[in-house]
């Protein structure tokens, strides 16, 4: 941007008779205007500081087509300085090929008469003799009476309009209707605009959600989601996108998602140094791809659990041996504790189990089974009546009291007893427990506790008939 040259263009541009752009009829004096401030700048410096501090190239002609203004911005676009071009006639042989200059000049000073503004695309030379397209916006300027005295242009380089536009284009487009989230977030880390995807996604509306802290709408993962904001402020956008599991609060109740977020440090275009305005954040709810991955990985381990145990097994003499190393095999990843009672008449008796205190392996009981002492109504007892499989959990309030009552260890806050069957006869249940601080047993994991319970019984149905055997004379 340059400073701005006025020659003899003042009075045309403004409405004012006098240069400080004073109503008409007041003196022209500095000194003796109305209101003046003394040593502060008289209308025509403001008006060269204006036109020099405009972003768009900027100028203007009086009636007549001689250019009367001409700022920096024009300069840097074609060349020409301001000395060279005030006082030139149009831009005839100099900013325009002479064959395009009368078309040029026409189109130009049809917009003294025509109402509103005019928008042109010219091909201008610039002073080192290449061509420039440019757009540009032309509107007429009127006397202090009212008749036409000349015309103002504001121009462009084609391409960095067409960015331009592009730009705010491609931001109202992700600010309506993009397929996924777009928050932008103040340095606060509140958010200042959210578009539709986001807001459905954060369960609140547009206008709701602004200006919030992002715990009141966040649950867990808020520490998380605004230690990566921070870090993009502080260092900048990372790299790669990041994969944040976050508990919303919606009207529904809490819900668990994922997003695939990446961020943007904004800084403002305006100043020199780069001032931050925040950070632009764009997410993807991936919840389900995810889910199906993590189950994908589970299907794979068990299975492939299930395949090492089972050659384990069959290298073992002993049957129940068999059977508990089934279990170890069973226990990794899927719970903490896995205790196994075999009917005897019309009772449960503990044949095996984890220890209580401590994770360890699968054991027989030292010195023959035990009685379990099941009070009526226990799941391992509802697993036989039903000969089906059982869920249950201690609740929000786990305490040690719900698994001392159940006989169970202290830590348990989840239960999952499946029937042990072979041959059509039930032998006993299998039960597997989880402690508070993993999740409660799901429907997949009762599928894979009965094809666990389905092998387990049929070692304890080899090893009762084999110590049958044993003991027939």
């Amino acid at each position: 941007m340059g400073v701005p040259r006025s020659r003899g263009a003042t009075d045309e541009l403004g409405p004012d008779e006098d240069s400080g752009g004073g109503p008409p009829g007041r003196s022209t004096d500095p000194g003796g205007r109305a209101g003046a401030i003394p040593g502060a700048p008289d209308g025509s410096q403001l008006l060269a500081a204006l036109l020099d501090g405009m972003d768009a190239a900027l100028c203007a002609f009086d009636a007549a087509g001689t250019v009367t203004h001409w700022n920096r911005e024009a300069e840097r676009v074609l060349g020409w300085s301001a000395d060279e071009a005030v006082g030139r006639s149009g831009f005839a042989g100099w900013a325009v090929r002479r064959a395009d200059a009368a078309e040029v000049r026409a189109r130009l000073m049809a917009a003294m008469d025509a109402p509103g503004r005019q928008v042109h695309e010219f091909a201008l030379l610039r002073k080192d003799g290449g061509r420039v397209l440019v757009r540009t916006q032309s509107a007429g300027v009127r006397g202090a009476d009212g008749t036409p005295a000349g015309v103002y242009c504001a121009f462009s380089e084609v391409h960095a309009q067409i960015d331009l536009e592009r730009a705010i284009a491609l931001s109202e487009a992700l600010l309506e209707d993009a397929s996924w989230g777009v928050v932008l977030v103040d340095v606060d880390l509140r958010p200042t605009v959210v578009n539709a995807h986001a807001s459905r996604a954060l369960g609140g509306s547009r206008t709701s959600l602004l200006g919030r802290p992002l715990g009141e709408l966040v649950v867990q993962g808020v520490e998380e989601l605004e230690a990566a904001l921070h870090h993009v402020l502080a260092e900048g956008a990372p790299s790669a996108p990041a994969e944040l599991w976050v508990t919303l609060r919606t009207a529904e109740g809490e819900r668990r998602r994922c997003w695939r977020s990446g961020f943007l440090r904004l800084a403002s275009p305006l100043t020199e140094e780069p001032v931050p305005l925040g950070v632009g954040w764009l997410f993807q709810d991936i919840t389900a791809a995810k889910l199906a991955e993590q189950e994908a990985d589970r299907l794979r381990f068990r299975t492939s659990q299930l395949h090492r145990a089972a050659r384990t097994a069959c290298e073992c003499e002993d049957p129940m041996e068999a059977a508990t190393s089934l279990l170890d095999f069973a226990l990794a990843g899927f719970a903490d504790h896995v205790l196994v009672d075999l009917v005897a008449g019309e009772r449960l008796v503990r044949t095996a189990a984890t220890p209580f205190d401590a994770p360890g392996p699968c054991l027989l009981v030292a010195g023959g089974s035990i009685p379990a002492r099941y009070a009526p109504g226990h799941p391992a007892l509802q697993s036989v009546e039903r000969t089906g499989t059982v869920r249950t959990s201690a609740g929000a309030a786990a305490s040690t009291a719900w698994a001392v009552e159940r006989r169970w260890p202290r830590d348990a806050a989840h239960a999952l007893c499946a029937v042990l069957r072979s041959r059509g006869r039930t032998l006993g249940v299998l039960t597997f427990l989880r402690a508070a601080n993993r999740a409660a047993f799901e429907r997949p994991d009762a599928a894979y506790a009965e094809t666990v319970a389905a092998r387990v019984a049929g070692a304890v149905d080899l090893a009762q008939v084999t110590s049958g055997a044993a003991g027939t004379p």
